[in-house]
């Protein structure tokens, strides 16, 4: 049996989804005829504490399109190194809003308001223009860590006292809010807009969603046909985001408690560094002795368990709710197996 632990976006819909997507009210949504796609909309919005909210096909153009409508051509946007903009989008900043990214190096991926501070241009005209600054939450390459709120919350005061854009890239904060019990509308808050994503944890087939005042969600939305994303009966996507905000989002500390679970089997190996306290929510990252993950992780998917290389010498795991807790028990056993000696 292979257990797939390469990514939370490898989960498959349930029955009870594709029996939503199925029934699902649908309309033209270049129209604006989709009721469910509004539907979700509505929801999205309401839950992070938004004016309104807008259906995207994908995190990346949820991200793209915050870019596109907080800046102009030339201006600068300051995030850290290892996030998501600035690594897994295809460079499509500067290609779609002709922006300069100034990464920053924060601490295990987490910035400070001294920092960011520090990054803004003093505005003279042969500089670039700071303009949005953006953050990650959960935070991806620091192993699904959640963003401090009083980080954010001190980026957020240099922001305004800079009268700079704030953007949150909170693919995972479905994630954030199940680790610590702090709701996704107090996450939110600080950020002048927020993407969200119901194909990873959320386990729906495709589909984030930006939210934010209504006036900016306006222009993205013109901006979302520009960049190829109108879609038309788009109710049968939005019915599966509907169903895994009612049904799979209540369940994704189970996720967690398999990731920790999971870091604990690994950290009995010797020729595995990890620390299991440091698993947070979903993802495992844990390095090699040897230095050759690529190598490691061949191994594993020989004994049927998948998982991605992330570094010279570190694998990540990401559990997801295709997997069991006895199939996390069964995947410890075969790695015991086979690096246990």
């Amino acid at each position: 049996m292979r257990i797939d632990l390469r990514s939370d976006t490898v989960t498959q819909p349930t029955e009870g989804m594709r029996r939503a997507m199925y029934e699902a009210e649908v309309g033209d949504d270049v129209f604006g005829e989709d009721p469910t796609v509004r539907r979700l909309e509505e929801t999205v919005a309401a839950l992070l504490g938004k004016e309104a909210a807008l259906f995207v096909p994908s995190g990346t153009m949820g991200n793209q399109l915050a870019l596109k409508v907080h800046t102009r051509p030339g201006d600068e946007v300051i995030l850290e190194r290892t996030c998501h903009i600035f690594n897994y989008e295809s460079g499509a900043p500067g290609l779609l809003s002709g922006v300069v990214l100034h990464p920053l190096d924060g601490e295990g991926g987490i910035l400070t308001g001294e920092q960011v501070a520090a990054a803004v241009r003093p505005g003279y005209y042969w500089m670039a223009r700071s303009r949005l600054v953006c953050l990650e939450n959960t935070l991806n390459q620091a192993g699904g860590t959640v963003y401090p709120l009083e980080n954010v919350e001190a980026i957020a005061a240099v922001v305004r006292g800079h009268g700079l854009r704030y953007h949150l890239d909170g693919a995972r904060l479905w994630n954030a809010t199940a680790a610590t019990g702090i709701p996704e509308h107090v996450y939110a808050a600080p950020f002048d807009t927020v993407n969200v994503c119901f194909s990873k944890g959320l386990g729906a087939p495709v589909g984030s969603a930006l939210a934010g005042p209504k006036d900016l969600i306006t222009e993205a939305h013109r901006y979302r046909k520009m960049f190829g994303g109108g879609m038309r009966q788009a109710g049968i996507l939005a019915a599966a985001a509907l169903y895994a905000l009612e049904h799979h989002r209540p369940h994704l500390a189970e996720d967690h408690a398999k990731a920790r679970r999971l870091a604990e089997g690994l950290a009995e190996l010797p020729g595995f560094r990890l620390d299991p306290d440091r698993v947070q929510t979903n993802i495992v990252l844990f390095d090699v002795d040897h230095g050759d993950a690529l190598r490691t992780v061949e191994e594993l998917k020989a004994d049927g368990i998948l998982m991605v290389p992330f570094g010279p010498a570190t694998v990540r795991a990401t559990t997801h709710r295709d997997v069991s807790m006895e199939d996390i028990e069964q995947a410890i056993a075969r790695i015991h197996r086979r690096f246990g000696n």
